[in-house]
């Protein structure tokens, strides 16, 4: 398991810092896309490339940071069910889920993915909107988002077995730790009114003044 912890970590680092490189394409569609309207407000110019551009580095955001957001742990949870269930439960239902739900889809993409962008590739595939980019790149997104996604599967089926055994802390147990803050505070909450009601009643003897 050690060797295999070690394996996690290096995905894990991996994505991320794809994640965190592909995440500045969001600084450069907002400036191509305010170029362009600049272009087009002033000289009445406008292009399908710069256009296409704008796609495309939306689409490498979300292909690319797919697997740091996964790593992250920023998925969607049903909140409502998990705060009812222990730590073991939580931690079956994101097997269950990593097994039966997650690794299908990213093994049926990646089957569809690939003679996709291969065909493209091959083909020379350009946007059929004039002066319009390559195509085949960003079916390449497609392909590397979902391989990406694939490896950072690996790693968290690898930590979840790891969480389950008692090998590794859950980092991302933010459940758990609600529930531990709300004890505290209740503990600390029924101290005060212990505390308040010592002050406000009797004092402590035998009641003779």
């Amino acid at each position: 398991m050690t060797a295999l912890l070690g394996l996690s970590r290096v995905i894990d680092s991996i994505n991320e810092r794809i994640g965190k490189v592909a995440a500045w394409a969001i600084v450069v569609a907002v400036l191509v896309s305010a170029i362009n309207a600049i272009i087009r407000r002033i000289f009445g110019v406008s292009s399908n490339a710069w256009l296409e551009l704008q796609w495309y580095l939306f689409g490498a955001v979300f292909m690319l940071c797919a697997a740091w957001t996964l790593k992250a742990n920023e998925h969607i949870r049903i909140d409502i069910i998990s705060n009812k269930l222990t730590k073991r439960g939580r931690d079956t239902i994101d097997l269950i889920g990593h097994l039966f739900f997650l690794f299908p889809f990213v093994a049926l993409m990646l089957y569809l993915a690939f003679p996709y962008f291969i065909g493209s590739y091959r083909s020379g595939e350009v946007s059929s909107n004039a002066g319009g980019l390559l195509i085949w790149p960003a079916k390449g997104l497609i392909l590397l988002g979902f391989i990406s996604l694939g490896f950072q599967w690996v790693s968290e089926l690898i930590k979840r077995v790891a969480i389950m055994n008692g090998q590794l802390v859950d980092e991302h147990d933010h459940v758990g730790a609600h529930a531990a803050a709300e004890a505290e505070a209740e503990r600390l909450i029924a101290e005060l009114a212990d505390t308040t009601t010592t002050k406000g009643g009797e004092p402590p003897g035998d009641g003779i003044r």
